[in-house]
């Protein structure tokens, strides 16, 4: 299977590192002209130069801080089409479920949820009128089996879920097709400063970390071990093909088997 977007335009959010910047270079090989997304000037421009440096050369970059409605708004500004949205950006943090304030909540909601659904509400509409386009939703495993370490993300993960179908039945029969990516325990730069964080504290090594929050937190992964960037990464760009053209209203898994359901 050879994937080429030479005619498109894919908008990656919060893609100057991690999952984001993986499915950016993704795009970027198939020939997709990429607009990488971050909230500093700085980071955006050093992802826009890493992927030139790599031979990509149709990457822009624009700085939005897509997690509240100011920043989707300067986002559409500076980008008022695509044809590929990918809405990867988003928060967590380890926390109680009594120590989550209101305001927690909040945020948590409108960087994960708000953030997708205003981005979306604005390009499906185009995507719809030229009868072809991809929406994407970075949701997780914890949209399944709520971490309770991290209640508030595992409750906006469920609500992408929600928001990805809705929005796929909405866009029926456009040619518009609308999937949420379900990444199970994944090797980003922001999980591994939280392990490298972990073990420090446990005076343990960074692998014995790995090993031990696998173990204990998703034990029923089946590989065993966490997901680098780029396989969930290969799934996104598979999605955003014109081969998977078949493909909407789904939840697709790339966990390492941690869900034990089949439906």
């Amino acid at each position: 299977m050879k994937i080429e977007l030479y005619d498109k335009i894919a908008l990656v959010t919060g893609s100057t590192a991690g999952i984001g910047y993986a499915i950016a270079r993704g795009l970027a090989a198939t020939g997709a002209e990429v607009v990488i997304n971050g909230r500093t000037q700085a980071r955006v421009d050093e992802a826009v130069a890493r992927l030139k440096e790599d031979g990509y050369g149709r990457v822009t970059g624009v700085v939005a801080d897509v997690s509240n409605a100011d920043g989707c708004r300067e986002l559409i500004h500076q980008v008022p089409h695509a044809d590929i949205l990918i809405n990867n950006m988003g928060i967590f943090s380890p926390q109680g479920f009594f120590d989550i304030s209101d305001e927690e909540w909040e945020q948590f909601f409108q960087a994960n949820v708000m953030s997708a659904v205003r981005l979306s509400r604005y390009y499906a509409q185009l995507m719809q009128k030229q009868h072809w386009g991809r929406i994407q939703f970075l949701s997780s495993e914890s949209a399944l089996q709520i971490p309770v370490e991290m209640v508030h993300y595992g409750v906006t993960k469920t609500a992408l879920l929600a928001v990805s179908r809705g929005l796929a039945e909405t866009l029926s029969g456009s040619g518009v097709t609308v999937n949420a990516v379900l990444p199970g325990p994944t090797k980003s730069e922001g999980v591994s400063v939280f392990l490298d964080k972990m073990a420090a504290e446990q005076g343990v090594s960074v692998a014995e970390m790995e090993a031990s929050f696998i173990r204990e937190h998703r034990p029923t992964s089946l590989i065993g071990r966490f997901a680098s960037v780029e396989e969930v990464a290969n799934l996104c760009v598979y999605l955003a093909s014109q081969q998977a053209s078949a493909t909407t209203g789904a939840a697709m898994r790339v966990d390492g088997g941690v869900v034990r359901s089949i439906a």
